[in-house]
């Protein structure tokens, strides 16, 4: 089975980029990243994750695809966005940078709580000749719950409420199920611009 390797050290992210690939490339498999954590120094979605799919490309002689993605809070001016897994600091404290995100937005009420998930997805494929590089983008509008609810997903799923749900019967990220996320996340979204580069593959 040919691979393709997602430039990440976070399992959940490979199952899930797993489940996403397969709807569209059943024959990959997408196997996770074991080669040193590049440094992720641009300022954008796109900077970040085209260092991260090069550096696993590079590394492994095989497609790669690198996720760089967060949540970006329109009141804090599209804040934490590429800042997100680290901002509660450098260890990464997925639980951490949830509780500080919600006390920064403690006296914000709705209708101001809005935010997006944005995930930017790119592909690089090492050959031959020279490297190709692709780079996609989808966006998840939502807005912030006030606690966390829900023991499904990781990072900020459990606060995030994405639009579009009944009124009354509205819920997380958190309390989603596996297969309704991947159905419609930003990832996912993102992914249906990717399909055709890797039905290319």
């Amino acid at each position: 089975m040919p691979q393709i390797v997602l430039a990440t050290h976070n399992p959940h992210k490979v199952e899930e980029f797993q489940a996403i690939v397969a709807a569209t490339r059943p024959d990959f498999e997408v196997v996770g990243y074991d080669g040193p954590e590049p440094i992720e120094d641009g300022v954008t979605f796109a900077e970040n994750a085209l260092i991260k799919a090069r550096a696993a490309a590079e590394h492994s002689g095989l497609p790669a695809l690198a996720d760089d993605s967060g949540v970006c809070v329109d009141v804090l001016g599209g804040s934490p966005g590429v800042f997100s897994a680290y901002w509660a600091g450098h260890a990464k404290d997925a639980a951490a940078n949830l509780n500080l995100l919600l006390d920064q937005l403690s006296d914000i009420g709705d209708p101001h709580r809005t935010a997006q998930f944005v995930s930017t997805i790119a592909l690089v494929v090492p050959g031959d000749g020279a490297v190709k590089e692709h780079v996609v983008e989808g966006v998840w509008p939502g807005r912030l719950a006030t606690a966390p609810s829900g023991a499904g997903g990781f990072g900020y799923d459990p606060i995030f409420v994405p639009d579009g749900q009944e009124p009354g019967a509205e819920r997380t990220v958190g309390e989603w199920t596996v297969d309704e996320k991947n159905a419609a996340s930003h990832r996912s979204r993102a992914f249906g611009a990717l399909a055709t580069l890797l039905a290319a593959l």
